[in-house]
This record gives structure tokens, C-alpha cells and sequence, in this order.
């Protein structure tokens, strides 16, 4: 059934209370709502635990969609016990892994902007994140390191604007991806806007992201590298280049 994804709106809410809505036969549960990210858009979904009535935990594993983006499914690790239909849990995200996610994720988009090429893949990650550009152009990566930190550093505002998915099709240019398809079929869509007025950047994104670029700390990009004649790809680390000596 489809589930109250409070992530969309809060992407600092970490714990909620849920009720069991179905348990699939390989162990996969869903609920009524969820504080849990499942995997899209290059992002991978959060882990963490439910929290029985009798202090119990059920560790998960992973979380991801089901047949559609309105279906939340939550999987546990191999032998961790089953809920039941109509039993209430606490969700615990874990925080520490999804702050970096939704640093790491903020950073691409900084990317984005400093490299203004049409995206051909990208991927989050807690230690490394990688972009795919559609670009000949040789380009050096302390530079561009330096332009990301400049956007770090002036800490722009961070937040959603909703939009519809006519609004979407009608505005097809706002697409930065090539490959990858929007958040549609929800009716409506969340643009990730960066900079006062969307002053930076605004992009259409269903991942969690940071409010503001100075939380998204120091990084770098750590390699640069040619996949095919029109692709580079570019490696997103936490720290500095010297860190990696």
C-alpha cells in the first residue's frame, strides 16, 4: 500500500512511530509511514533498526522501492525476526551514515554547477561519490576543487520547491541528467534549489540533501578520469587531496 514518505519533507527527521502494513515472504516489511530513504537516483537507501514494543531490534540491511515509488520496503538482515500486520515500531535511521549521504549527494550537486555538462551517470557514496559528465574538455581538478569550496564556503541556502509533473514536462530544460529520469509519477516533483532564489542551482531530485553548503564540509575531487570520447568521470572525496598522501 502506499506509505507516508516523511523523508521527502524532512530530511533531518531520523525516528518515527510506524505500523506494520505487510511482511513479504523473503522478510521485506512495510508500513503505514517511514523516516527511511530507499534507494533512487544514485543514492543508496538508509539502514538502521525498528524497535519493538519489548525493546527488541530488527536491524535492516537496505531499503528500497517496490513496484512503485509510492511502496517503501524495508529488509532485513538474514535471520532477524519477522514484526507482525498492526504492530507498532520505532524507526532508527542511521543518522551518521545518512549525513554523509546527504553531504555527499549536496556536493554533486555543487559539481553540477561548477561543471555545467549534461550528466550521464552518477552514484553516492559515503567515502566517494562519482559523476559522469557528457564533456571533452580537459579540465583540472584543483580547480574545480577550488570552485566547489567557494560554494562551500559562501553556505547558501538549501531547500525544495514542489512543483507538478505538467509543470516538469512543460520545463524539460530544468533536467540536468541525460540517462536518468526525474521523480515523476507522484504528481508532483521536488526541485533541489541551492542559493537564495534558486540563485545556484535548482534541479529536479528526490534525494536528501543538506540545508545549507557549509555543511557539506571539505571535500575534493580526487581523480578525473576518461570513460569514452565524450565522458569524463569525476571521483567526490571527503577531506583533501592531501588527506589520500
Amino acid at each position: 500500500m502506499p506509505v507516508n514518505a516523511l523523508y521527502r519533507d524532512d530530511f533531518y527527521l531520523s525516528t518515527c512511530e510506524a505500523v506494520v502494513t505487510a511482511v513479504h515472504e523473503d522478510g521485506g516489511i512495510e508500513l503505514d509511514q517511514t523516516c527511511f530513504y530507499a534507494t533512487s537516483g544514485g543514492q543508496p537507501g538508509d539502514t538502521g533498526e525498528l524497535e519493538r514494543a519489548d525493546g527488541t531490534k530488527i536491524v535492516l540491511g537496505q531499503t528500497k522501492h517496490g513496484s512503485s515509488k509510492d511502496i517503501v520496503i524495508h529488509v532485513p538482515l538474514e535471520n532477524e525476526p519477522r514484526p507482525l500486520v498492526g504492530e507498532t515500531l520505532v524507526l532508527h535511521v542511521d543518522w551518521q551514515r545518512r549525513y554523509r549521504l546527504m553531504r555527499m549527494h549536496t556536493a554533486c550537486h555543487l559539481l553540477s554547477v561548477v561543471c555545467s555538462y549534461p550528466i550521464t551517470g552518477a552514484a553516492v557514496g559515503e567515502e566517494e561519490s562519482r559523476v559522469d559528465f557528457d564533456m571533452t574538455e580537459t579540465i583540472d581538478k584543483d580547480e574545480v576543487t577550488a570552485k566547489l569550496m567557494e560554494l562551500v564556503g559562501e553556505n547558501h541556502p538549501v531547500y525544495l520547491q514542489w512543483i507538478t509533473d505538467e509543470e516538469l514536462a512543460a520545463n524539460p530544460d530544468i533536467v540536468k541528467s541525460k540517462n536518468v529520469r526525474p521523480p515523476i509519477g507522484l504528481g508532483r516533483v521536488s526541485l533541489v534549489c541551492i542559493g537564495e532564489n534558486s540563485s545556484i542551482d535548482s534541479q529536479p531530485c528526490g534525494g536528501t540533501h543538506v540545508s545549507e553548503t557549509q555543511e557539506v564540509g571539505q571535500i575534493h575531487i580526487a581523480k578525473i578520469e576518461k570513460k569514452g570520447k565524450e565522458n569524463r568521470r569525476f571521483r567526490i572525496r571527503f577531506g583533501t587531496s592531501g588527506d589520500e598522501a
